[in-house]
């Protein structure tokens, strides 16, 4: 039987972050993978294909930091990335950070307004930003722990920036921050494709529409950290193997291809795990990536009380999101587009209103004919060229399930849609892969497929996150600890989840 301070179970980007900086505080650490390579989503493919992840939206550089990982690094030197919404008529729409621009490089008549937005909005997410870096407020108990200063210093600092914004601005930030993107985008800006993008920004990965309550908080923490895209040099795959790179060198032991069957207990406080081949593995504190349900399914319902066990299994995890890879013939650039452009974040959202329109039938476990899609262009290991898509709105529990012909018809609307703004792409395919919600639970364990592993709803959001009594990563027995994408602040390969949890669990240290 081995011994550990502590096991990780899942080694996604946040497993491998809490992990490390474990590891990086003296801790004796295991970290346990079930497939045969770490970094879960972000570097999870099939057959060679594109990544699951295909970018960098906000990966936290105070995460990184706290593995040693320089922001500098070789690995995370790629250029930032500009996004193109697509348009049928092939005036697409390129989104700079100094404003919006037609495809010919003359400025778009909506160029001020768009920049005058989201600067509003990326000063509201850098407050956003102070709440995501640290564990959710935890009222009076939290301030007298042993972490009490700090918690409070971090909320008296929240408070002087929302002070520091003026009363209009503060005002606003409230009337804004739990509303829908539909109708604040359409304050400022008409309705069309330059509206349609930031819908889009709101919604990746979520079971919402631009209409539903707190879209806009979506879009804020979004922007949390500035807005910037990126792409690893390398790929995914260099970022995730990075990761690895650091646990080993703070001493971690990484142990792929290992299934954990049950999280032990003893006296109500955990002692190790147990895995599917019956090895056991000792320790006094577990922190799982693992959704809730899993988590608490390992453990065992004894362990809760009734109440926790209704809010795990209320907890809300409708995944909407599937991957469509497409193999093109050669590397030419894509239909209509310049070298240049076709190398930058493509976006299928015309318009606030086709992507509500596109919402619609996922309501009902439908697929959406109409598809919202985010597209990168990119080369494999083996010298492929793809166009890495992810399409919104394949629901998770599809009307029938998820059949080889309903795969098909997935990938040739997706085509089809990505044909109005690019005709003759069509002809450019080789071949597609198809990654439906199903696969990607099946592979990921991330339930339903759902890349936060719990709405990134007003209902699951800061304290209220996975769920009430659970959301400063303490899980039930002592020792056992939630640092997966359920938990605050979220996925979307941000590593703060995993990085949070691992400061809980060294704050509970007697």
């Amino acid at each position: 039987m081995s011994q550990f301070d502590a096991i990780v179970v899942g080694g996604g980007v946040n497993g491998l972050i809490a992990g490390t900086l474990l590891g990086r505080r003296g801790k004796n650490v295991c970290i346990i993978e079930k497939s045969n390579g770490f970094g879960g989503m972000a570097s999870y493919s099939v057959d060679g294909g594109p990544t699951l992840a295909h970018s960098l939206y906000n990966l936290s550089p105070r995460a990184l930091g706290d593995i040693g990982i320089d922001t500098q690094h070789p690995v995370l030197s790629g250029k930032p990335v500009s996004t193109v919404s697509l348009s049928e008529d092939g005036r697409h729409i390129v989104f700079k950070n100094d404003g919006v621009y037609w495809s010919d490089g003359t400025k778009h008549p909506e160029s001020d307004a768009w920049s005058d937005l989201t600067r509003q909005l990326i000063t509201y997410g850098d407050l956003l930003r102070q709440l995501a870096e640290a564990p959710p407020p935890g009222g009076q108990k939290a301030i007298l722990s042993r972490g009490g200063l700090n918690e409070f210093l971090r909320l008296a600092k929240l408070g002087i920036g929302l002070k520091k914004l003026g009363k209009y601005e503060m005002r606003r930030f409230l009337q804004v921050v739990l509303s829908n993107v539909h109708d604040i985008v359409l304050d400022d800006l008409s309705e069309g494709p330059v509206a349609g993008m930031l819908a889009a920004d709101a919604i990746w990965g979520t079971a919402t529409g631009p209409r539903s309550p707190g879209t806009v908080f979506n879009l804020i923490y979004r922007l949390g950290h500035g807005g910037t895209i990126t792409q690893p040099a390398g790929g995914m795959c260099a970022l995730t193997d990075l990761m690895v790179e650091a646990a080993q060198k703070a001493g971690c032991l990484l142990m792929p291809d290992t299934e954990v069957s049950r999280i032990l207990l003893d006296n109500d406080a955990v002692s190790g795990v147990e895995t599917t081949d019956g090895r056991t593995i000792a320790a006094p504190n577990v922190l799982s990536s693992l959704a809730p349900k899993l988590t608490s399914r390992m453990t065992g319902p004894s362990a809760f009380d009734i109440e926790t066990m209704r809010r795990v299994r209320n907890i809300r995890a409708r995944g909407t999101t599937a991957k469509v890879n497409l193999r093109l013939k050669d590397s030419s650039a894509l239909p209509s587009l310049s070298d240049e452009l076709a190398h930058e974040r493509l976006i299928y959202a015309p318009s606030v209103e086709y992507v509500e329109a596109a919402f619609n039938p996922a309501k009902y476990g439908q697929m959406s004919k109409a598809l919202v899609i985010e597209a990168f262009k990119m080369q494999t290991a083996d010298g492929a060229s793809w166009l890495s898509t992810i399409v919104q709105y394949a629901p998770s529990d599809l009307e029938g399930g998820w059949t080889e012909t309903a795969k098909e018809q997935l990938a040739e609307i997706a085509v089809e849609t990505l044909s109005r703004a690019l005709p003759g792409l069509g002809d450019q395919i080789a071949g597609k892969q198809v990654i439906t919600p199903d696969k990607i639970e099946s592979a990921t364990g991330a339930p339903g497929g759902h890349w936060h592993h719990a709405e990134m709803s007003l209902d699951q959001l800061l304290t209220l996150r996975p769920t009430n009594g659970m959301s400063r990563y303490s899980m039930g027995p002592k020792g056992l600890f939630q640092c997966g994408a359920a938990t605050h602040p979220g996925g979307d390969v941000m590593g703060l989840a995993g990085r949070n949890a691992a400061l809980a669990a060294l704050e509970a240290q007697p």
